[in-house]
C-alpha cells in the first residue's frame, strides 16, 4: 500500500491545490471521471459557448424593432456543437497529460472511498487494479451531479442531463425541460434561439425563484413570450410517446387538473446533488449535513483531521468562482499550517446566463425585511439612460437594497442585457464597504454607456445624512 503527503480528490478546481511549492511533495491525484471536472466539461464554459451563438441566433426579432431586418438562415448544430468540444476536449486531454506527467504526482483514475483512516480504496477499472493508498492529509474536491428525481416511469424512457444534452447528435423538433432553475434558464434559451419547441415544466410559482421576487417575476414574463412556461407544475409520470420516439409527461397544475405534455426529447435539470456520498466518509471521520454536503469550517477543515474540503461536494453556492476561491485558500492552509486564512463566503454574486440575462449578490427585498434591517430600495430601468434609449429598451431593471443608515449596499439584481458584467463595481462596493453615494460620485462613468443604469441605481438611494452629493 502506497502512502502519500496529499492525495487530492477531483480534478477541477481541485487540481489548482497542487503547486509547484509542493515539488517536494509526493502526490496522488484521484479523478473517476473527465479531467478538469464539471466546469470545463460540462457546466460553465461550454454551455457559455452555446449561450453566444443563441444570443446571435436570437437577435433578429430584437433587431427588426430597431429597424433592422435580418433573417435566421439556419442553424448549424453539429458545426457549434464540434466548435465547442473541438476545443474543450483537448484541453482536458492536455490538462490531464501534463497532471500525469509532474514527477511527483500519481494520477488514478479509478473511483475512490475511504476504507479507514485516510485510507482510500481505489476501485478496478479498465484493466487498473483496485489498490489501497494512505495520505497524511486529503482534499475532497469530487463536485457533484445532476439531481434525478423519482418521477414514476423516468426510469423506462430516454432523457438528457446537463451533463450530456450539450452533445446531442441533431437538435429536436420539441423539447420539455423539467426544473426551474439556472440550468434550465440556459437551456432553455439555447435550444428555442435555435429554433426547438420548448416547454418548461417548473414547481414553484415563477423561475429562477431563489432571485429577488421582482426579477424572478419578470424573467418568468419574458421567457413566457418565447418558450411554453408552466409554473407550479408538478410531474405525475414519464411515458414513451405513443407515436414514434419521444415523452409524454403527465403534469398536475396548481389547481390540481392534470394534463400531458409531448416532446422529442426530455431534458431533467433539477438541480446538482454533492458527490460526497460516493466517497463513504463515515469511515474516516468527516462529517455531512443534511443537504448531503460535507461539513467544512471557515479554513475549509472537515470534522477529520487534515482532511479538507472545497466547491460544490462542500459549498451551498455551487458556483466555480467559490470553488476557485477555496482552492486559493485550501492550497495556503495546506502550504502553511501555523497561518491558516479564511474563505471570504460574505458576498458571493452569481449570474444567469439567458435572455434576459440575470445577475445578483447579497441580499433580495424580502430578506432585508425578515431581517428587520432598516432598508431602501432603488429601482432604475435600463431604458431611463442614453444607452437604453439607443436599445428601445422597455423590460430591464437594475435593483438596489441598501442600508439607510451607512448608506452601504446590501444587495443587487440586475435582469437585462450584460447584467453578468455591470454587476462588478456593485460586488466592489459591497466587499470594500464602500457607500452607495460614494461608488456613484468618486469617479466617472463613461456616457452614454450601457453602466449608466447602475450610477444612476446608487444615485436613487438615498444617501446618509452628512455626506457629499457633489
Amino acid at each position: 500500500m502506497r502512502h502519500f503527503d496529499l492525495c487530492v480528490i477531483g480534478s477541477g478546481s481541485g487540481n489548482s491545490v497542487i503547486d509547484d511549492a509542493m515539488d517536494d511533495w509526493s502526490v496522488a491525484m484521484v479523478e473517476a471521471g473527465t479531467f478538469g471536472g464539471t466546469c470545463l466539461n460540462v457546466g460553465c464554459i461550454p454551455t457559455k459557448m452555446y449561450v453566444y451563438p443563441a444570443d446571435l441566433a436570437a437577435s433578429p426579432h430584437q433587431a427588426r424593432e430597431l429597424g433592422v431586418d435580418l433573417d435566421l438562415a439556419g442553424v448549424r448544430w453539429p458545426d457549434i456543437r464540434d466548435r465547442i468540444f473541438g476545443r474543450i476536449d483537448p484541453i482536458s486531454s492536455g490538462g490531464r497529460d501534463w497532471r500525469a506527467n509532474r514527477p511527483n504526482v500519481s494520477l488514478y483514475e479509478q473511483r475512490g472511498r475511504f476504507v479507514g483512516d485516510h485510507e482510500l480504496l481505489l476501485e478496478a477499472r479498465d484493466g487498473r487494479p483496485e489498490t489501497r493508498i494512505t495520505a497524511d492529509r486529503f482534499v475532497l474536491a469530487n463536485g457533484s451531479r445532476p439531481v434525478i428525481p423519482p418521477f414514476p416511469g423516468l426510469d423506462q424512457v430516454p432523457y438528457e442531463t446537463s451533463d450530456t444534452v450539450m452533445r446531442l447528435p441533431e437538435l429536436p423538433r420539441s423539447l420539455v425541460i423539467v426544473g426551474g432553475g439556472y440550468i434550465a434558464a440556459e437551456f432553455a434559451h439555447v435550444f428555442a434561439s435555435f429554433g426547438v419547441a420548448v416547454t418548461i415544466v417548473g414547481r414553484s410559482p415563477r423561475l429562477l425563484s431563489r432571485e429577488d421576487e421582482q426579477v424572478s417575476e419578470r424573467f418568468t414574463e419574458l421567457l413566457g413570450h418565447r418558450v411554453d412556461v408552466r409554473t407550479s407544475t408538478e410531474v405525475q409520470r414519464v411515458d414513451r410517446r405513443a407515436a414514434g420516439d419521444g415523452v409524454r409527461l403527465t403534469v398536475r397544475d396548481g389547481q390540481g387538473t392534470e394534463s400531458t405534455i409531448e416532446a422529442d426529447l426530455l431534458l431533467v435539470a433539477t438541480g446538482r446533488k454533492p458527490n460526497a456520498d460516493t466517497l463513504d466518509l463515515a469511515t474516516t471521520g468527516v462529517e455531512v449535513d443534511d443537504e448531503g454536503r460535507v461539513v467544512v469550517d471557515a479554513q475549509q477543515r472537515t470534522t477529520a483531521s487534515n482532511i479538507f474540503a472545497l466547491g460544490d461536494v462542500s459549498s451551498p453556492h455551487q458556483l466555480k468562482h467559490v470553488a476557485n476561491h477555496e482552492a486559493r485558500v485550501v492550497k495556503h492552509n495546506l502550504l502553511h499550517p501555523d497561518a491558516l486564512v479564511a474563505s471570504d463566503h460574505r458576498y458571493v454574486p452569481h449570474a444567469v446566463f439567458s435572455d434576459p440575462q440575470v445577475a445578483s449578490v447579497g441580499l433580495t427585498q424580502a430578506q432585508a425585511e425578515e431581517q428587520g434591517l432598516d432598508h431602501a430600495v432603488a429601482v432604475q430601468d435600463y431604458g431611463s439612460t442614453a444607452y437604453g434609449w439607443a436599445m428601445g429598451d422597455k423590460d430591464h431593471f437594475v435593483k438596489l437594497v441598501g442600508d439607510r443608515r451607512t448608506g452601504r449596499l446590501l444587495g443587487a439584481h440586475l435582469i437585462g442585457p450584460q447584467a453578468s458584467s455591470l454587476i462588478q463595481p456593485l460586488i466592489q462596493a459591497m466587499s470594500f464597504g464602500t457607500p452607495a453615494h460614494e461608488v456613484a460620485r468618486g469617479q466617472y462613468w463613461i456616457h452614454p454607456a450601457m453602466a449608466e443604469v447602475v450610477e444612476n441605481a446608487l444615485l436613487a438611494l438615498p444617501s446618509p445624512a452628512g455626506s457629499s452629493e457633489v
